[in-house]
């Protein structure tokens, strides 16, 4: 979904020379495959959007997969694009490295300064690591290594799987198929309470375009629309954007995560990059997307 976005940015600027591989064309985690494809190509510039990603079932479930795959993938990328004197590379990570009980909105002084969650501890992990090794490698050989720490992201090539993808595409596979089959409700998981911060794919693109050019510091940079809703809200705005005329009802048993997850987003706006698309937009965008590929 973001390496898609990104590619969509480029062509819209007018980049003709884009080198892309997909998971299927190169494994990441293949490091004399890495080495190979990095002394071959003679990469400018490198945009690290590949990982293993998943909702919150995903994320606890495969465990030492999300741990082990991600610290591959950094690991070679990184330390190839070093080998191969790469201009300036942009690592991405999630807004889950910071700890689970930090005070909101988050700032980006808050990573490391308390425990993380539980479910999503080996990714977070695997992600502070992608952010201190790019740190380490510009004060060691004086990379150019920036790193964006984009919030809950959605769009278009989104994840639908009923059990491994995030909360936003999992409720919108959900209404249409509830909408399809005149279910007299939708189930969703947990309280409904906790809170959380959702940025369209194509605005991430579009602050990763805009930070590749414009900053160049160590440590950190949050990317997100600094704005929230509980995830109750969330689901009554999908349910209104799809039409599923049923009711709510709220697994318990399922767990919550964290219990917010905001942005603090001052650092970017100061930079001068602010996102675009408003969410009910960004859901529209997404739900006729997943019609033309799934409907």
């Amino acid at each position: 979904m973001v390496g898609s976005a990104i590619l969509r940015k480029l062509e819209k600027e007018g980049y003709t020379n884009i080198i892309t591989r997909t998971s299927k064309d190169l494994d990441l985690r293949n490091q004399v495959a890495v080495a190979d494809f990095f002394a071959s190509e003679k990469l400018d510039y490198v945009f690290l959007a590949a990982a293993k990603v998943g909702g919150i079932i995903a994320n606890n479930t495969y465990r030492a997969e999300f741990l082990y795959d991600n610290l591959q993938i950094q690991n070679n990328i990184i330390h190839n694009a070093y080998l191969n004197n790469v201009k300036k590379l942009m690592f991405l990570g999630s807004s889950c490295i910071y700890p689970k009980m930090a005070p909101q909105p988050l700032k980006e002084e808050y990573l490391l300064t308390g425990l993380l969650e539980e479910t999503n501890e080996p990714y977070a992990i695997a992600k502070i690591t992608g952010i201190k090794m790019c740190d380490a490698y510009r004060a060691q050989y004086g990379c150019n290594y920036i790193s964006a720490m984009p919030t809950n992201l959605y769009g278009y090539n989104d994840n639908y799987h009923p059990q491994n993808s995030h909360v936003l595409p999992a409720l919108i596979r959900k209404f249409h198929e509830a909408k399809q089959n005149n279910d007299a409700n939708v189930t969703v998981w947990g309280s409904g309470s906790p809170m959380r911060e959702f940025l369209f794919a194509d605005d991430l693109a579009d602050a990763c375009y805009y930070l590749m050019q414009n900053y160049n510091e160590p440590n950190l940079i949050n990317v997100g629309t600094g704005e929230d809703l509980t995830i109750k809200d969330l689901a009554l705005m999908i349910k209104d954007i799809i039409g599923f005329k049923g009711e709510l009802v709220f697994d318990g048993t399922k767990p919550d995560g964290t219990p917010r997850k905001l942005m603090d987003v001052s650092k970017i706006h100061a930079t001068g990059w602010k996102h675009k698309i408003d969410l009910k937009e960004g859901i529209a965008l997404a739900y006729q997307d997943f019609l033309a590929k799934h409907g």
